[in-house]
């Protein structure tokens, strides 16, 4: 007989991503009227969500671009008709900055910018650009020592600036900086270390201006952290003609519950994403299983928190208590639980939305009630991977 395909019941599946629409445009809303009142502009560092309806509110509130991490992370943006993109990163592969190179051929009045932080790096542009009708803009990417990529001092950044005025296709068009490499945290030593890393980068723009090939220079910063200490030390007005200030920050659109909770200073941000589960086990006292684990929730800066339980018909339970001990594949193991039983679901609250959404091709969107209302996905797409020869 042949195989027939049995109607499913509707019903939700778990675990499942939510996002609270109302926490999400307030968090939008906060951050534009804070980057507008200190004179800065926002393109949202989008490798945090890399989800369009997102991405589409960000901008309807006043970013001027977006920023990204890796080239297929800009294939996305452009397929979503987004023009105007910062590669937060260096490009050295041939085959990458050669698709960047296609992609501003195909449309002179794209954008798309990347970093540099080596004369290799330099040279590799150069090669995928000269003798083009284009040449590839470039940023000098100012680093902390022990920390990413970028150059250590003003007198790297000075070498890189007269490197790239002097090799045919690439132009200089600013300098940027990355001050999240602290650990994240308020603590004197901290924000002492983020001030230093801020005065070197101004101290590499200003010196490095002689060397700009734009009308509009821009100067950019992180900003998810420590966008109050970036603003104390911008460039002052006049020094450099034509200055464009720009914050990539990307974690303000969700907030968390760990995390930016703990060290946002931007006023009135709400944490929007959390994760549901179901109980799966009580197999002790006071020990519950969740059906949730490490490939459903970022555990990198922190471990889930307990926000609510519901039974499983969706009745509020009151008075339930937990802590997240450990992660599995795709169990959470929960102590001190009280007042939770096999088929209640849990809400977690989660640290670092950065390690979120790339778990999920598709999310629940909520309103302010917790009620889902949409489905939204996301994109984290890879590039077809070419057979080695």
């Amino acid at each position: 007989m042949p195989l027939t395909t049995p109607k499913l019941p509707a019903g939700p599946a778990y675990p499942q991503l939510r996002l609270n629409s109302v926490a999400l445009e307030n968090n939008i809303r906060v951050m534009a009227v804070w980057c507008r009142e200190r004179g800065v502009d926002l393109a949202p560092h989008v490798k945090t969500t890399m989800s369009a309806p997102i991405i589409e509110r960000q901008l309807a509130a006043g970013a001027v671009g977006l920023t990204v991490a890796t080239v297929d992370q800009v294939a996305s943006v452009l397929a979503w008709g987004h023009d105007r993109v910062l590669v937060a990163n260096e490009i050295v592969d041939t085959f990458g900055l050669l698709r960047i190179r296609a992609w501003l051929e195909e449309d002179p009045d794209r954008e798309i910018r990347c970093f540099v932080d080596s004369e290799a790096g330099i040279k590799a542009a150069a090669a995928a650009f000269d003798g083009g009708p284009v040449a590839l803009e470039v940023l000098i990417d100012v680093g902390t020592p022990g920390g990413r990529t970028g150059v250590r001092s003003v007198r790297e950044g000075l070498h890189l600036a007269g490197l790239v005025q002097a090799t045919p296709g690439v132009k200089l068009a600013g300098v940027a900086g990355y001050e999240g490499v602290v650990p994240n945290s308020r603590a004197e030593d901290t924000v002492a270390a983020v001030d230093r890393h801020c005065r070197l980068v101004r101290d590499v723009y200003l010196e490095t201006a002689q060397f700009f090939e734009t009308a509009a220079p821009i100067y950019s910063m992180g900003g998810s952290a420590f966008p109050d200490r970036v603003v104390e030390f911008l460039p002052g007005g006049g020094q450099v003609p034509g200055t464009r200030t720009i914050l990539r920050s990307g974690c303000y659109v969700t907030h968390d519950h760990g995390t930016y909770a703990a060290v946002s200073p931007v006023p009135g941000l709400i944490p929007a994403l959390s994760v549901r589960a179901v109980v799966l086990s009580i197999p002790e006292e006071g020990i519950a299983v969740v059906g949730a684990g490490k490939r459903d929730l970022p555990y990198d800066a922190g471990l889930p928190t307990l926000l609510s339980a519901r039974t499983a018909d969706g009745h509020t339970k009151h008075g339930a208590t937990a802590a997240v001990r450990n992660l599995f594949d795709h169990h959470a193991v929960l102590t001190g639980v009280t007042a939770l039983e096999v088929t209640d679901t849990v809400d977690l609250g989660i640290s670092h939305p950065c390690s979120a959404f790339d778990r999920w091709p598709e999310y629940v969107v909520t309103d302010g009630g917790g009620q889902g209302i949409d489905v939204w996905r996301t994109d984290f797409r890879r590039a077809s991977l070419a057979v080695p020869s």
